[in-house]
């Protein structure tokens, strides 16, 4: 690991007027992901920004669920008023990694540097989140623009995201064995006016919807609607833990489980 410069601010403006002043500075919030990428000499940044000293995390559950940024994964799955509105939320951060992954790794650091077989993509893209940031709001649609990377721009920051209550909501997974990452999850859920949302993670160069079963699942809920819709292999990815024809089967598995949970 090389030689950084470490900022540890106490308000958002310190936060981003030190990245500005960075000639290559990476925020940090969890560090899960940056700091084993350092460690392994893939990212060398000038200085790292500590977002801990924010001390921003807390989730609010009114008309909808606001979940601060620097939110651990241990604490979105244990908070008991999130439980009962958005159960399939709690239940995917009670997934993610091992015990110290969940107790150190944050939500905000998590949809920031959009792993592509992270969890919360495919619950903030199946779920119509909205992603708060120290100047605008942006849809989750709009949010996940492709491999690692967002539409946030240059020194912003993620300060919370802000869900609908679902009338129904379930997330399944296939993880990796060794790393417990998605090689394949579904997030289903059913808005406030029917409407469904189905969004996959883990398959692809980044999270996705697919149309086909949200059409079905707005008319009929139930996993039995998802007979007979298949997403191509074509644009999956291909690797030594499955193909993309495997993985392709395994959406429409974890997508009838998904809706499954959630009824």
């Amino acid at each position: 690991m090389d030689n950084f410069t470490y900022h540890r601010p106490a308000s958002v403006g310190d936060a981003v007027a030190a990245m500005k002043a960075a000639s290559d500075g990476k925020y940090l919030s969890g560090g899960m992901t940056l700091i084993p990428t350092m460690k392994q000499g893939l990212a060398s940044p000038s200085d790292i920004v500590d977002l801990s000293g924010l001390k921003n995390a807390g989730i609010t559950v009114g008309a909808t669920v606001v979940i601060n940024a620097g939110t651990t994964h241990a604490e979105v799955a244990g908070n008991a008023a999130l439980k009962k509105a958005i159960p399939g939320l709690a239940a995917l951060a009670g997934g993610i990694g091992d015990p110290h992954v969940r107790h150190k790794g944050t939500i905000g650091g998590s949809i920031a540097n959009n792993d592509p077989a992270a969890d919360y993509p495919s619950a903030c893209l199946g779920l119509n989140a909205t992603i708060h940031t120290n100047s605008r709001k942006v849809p989750a649609d709009q949010f996940f623009t492709g491999m690692f990377s967002t539409a946030l721009d240059e020194g912003e920051v993620v300060t919370a995201i802000e869900f609908p209550i679902p009338k129904k909501s379930g997330y399944a997974k296939f993880p990796n064995p060794a790393s417990l990452y998605a090689m394949v999850g579904v997030f289903a859920a059913q808005g406030s006016d029917g409407a469904a949302r189905v969004a996959v993670t883990g398959a692809g160069a980044g999270v996705f919807r697919v149309p086909a079963m949200e059409a079905a699942l707005s008319k009929d809920f139930s996993a039995a609607a998802l007979n007979g819709i298949t997403v191509p292999a074509k644009d999956l990815n291909s690797d030594l833990h499955a193909t993309a024809e495997y993985r392709a089967h395994l959406i429409g598995v974890m997508a009838k489980r998904a809706v499954e949970k959630a009824r």
